[in-house]
């Protein structure tokens, strides 16, 4: 069932400034899951042990562009899906990025003392409280999903419940993330390497779009052309991470830099230089502007998305 449109605007008293929208959708996400992550149970839930609320507050409130939030409004955007609409998806998949995030620094992982520039999870709290912070967020974010406030029609919120399992799942995210760890002992050849960068850090960035698309309505092209975009996004993205792990400083980063150089990690950046990967990035560009070319002005921002995904600094 499609969304009925709205003629409210995506954000009130919005200016163009790209920055400035990014912050605001930023700010509606965070603000938003303050609200959500407190000790007062919900229905049928018995007690919301205090310390694990605020480790699950500490690794999902310390800031951050909110990049998947933001292309899940501006891409429900294109179908007249409001931000207030579309916030309870984004939020749900926020949550899976912030689990996905503490279980990343974890010892066993990453080891990381650092997110964001403030004490990871583990570091703030314990190792076992910072699983169970991750462990909780991820469940919280299928709680959020199948709400009924996500969309009105269930078989609506059925399908985001489904791709965002796949995209967050063994096949994706998580199947990236054990794909990393293999790289520790056996460098990957470029096509693996790709592999693992499009379902570690792609999955989830091709589904915000994709979201986008569900929330939306959107037609089989309509939603294709959103779909590829992702990819070219999430590609961008890892890509843009491997020149500053090589680059950028600690301090600009917010976290560690060099540890792939550090575990033997092969990267794109490794195999073919940084000016090869900056020009990549600049055609991946123009790709993305390509993919929006059927949503024609309405698509502004989302391109404007590419460049700062491409171009940033940390």
């Amino acid at each position: 069932m499609q969304r009925q449109k709205t003629d409210l605007k995506i954000y009130p008293s919005m200016t163009n400034n790209f920055s400035h929208r990014v912050q605001m959708s930023a700010k509606r996400v965070s603000d938003h899951l303050s609200e959500l992550l407190i000790s007062t149970p919900d229905s049928f839930e018995q007690q919301r042990p205090d310390r694990l609320i605020s480790a699950m507050r500490h690794g999902s409130l310390n800031g951050g562009k909110r990049l998947r939030p933001f292309l899940i409004f501006e891409s429900a955007a294109l179908f007249g899906v409001t931000l207030e609409e579309a916030l309870s998806a984004a939020c749900a998949l926020e949550c899976v990025h912030c689990y996905s995030l503490i279980h990343d620094d974890l010892p066993a992982m990453d080891d990381d003392d650092l997110r964001r520039g403030q004490p990871t999870v583990h570091k703030a709290y314990d190792e076992a409280t910072a699983i169970l912070a991750g462990d909780a967020l991820l469940t919280f974010a299928f709680d959020l999903m199948a709400q009924d406030h996500t969309h009105p029609d269930p078989a609506v919120r059925c399908e985001l419940v489904l791709h965002l399992a796949r995209a967050s799942g063994m096949g994706g995210m998580i199947g990236g993330q054990m794909l990393d760890i293999e790289a520790e002992t056996a460098t990957p050849d470029e096509k693996a390497i790709r592999t693992l960068q499009s379902m570690k850090t792609g999955a989830l960035i091709r589904f915000s779009c994709e979201a986008g698309a569900i929330l939306g309505g959107a037609s089989l092209s309509e939603r294709k052309a959103l779909i590829r975009y992702g990819d070219i996004i999430g590609l961008a993205f890892q890509l843009a991470d491997d020149v500053l792990d090589q680059t950028s400083s600690a301090d600009v980063m917010g976290k560690a830099v060099g540890k792939d150089a550090e575990q033997g990690k092969g990267t794109l950046v490794d195999l073919h230089g940084v000016d090869a990967v900056r020009a990549e990035l600049a055609s991946l560009i123009e790709e993305a502007d390509a993919c929006l070319e059927p949503f024609g002005t309405k698509a502004d921002v989302l391109k404007q998305a590419a460049r700062f995904v491409a171009n940033r600094e940390n």
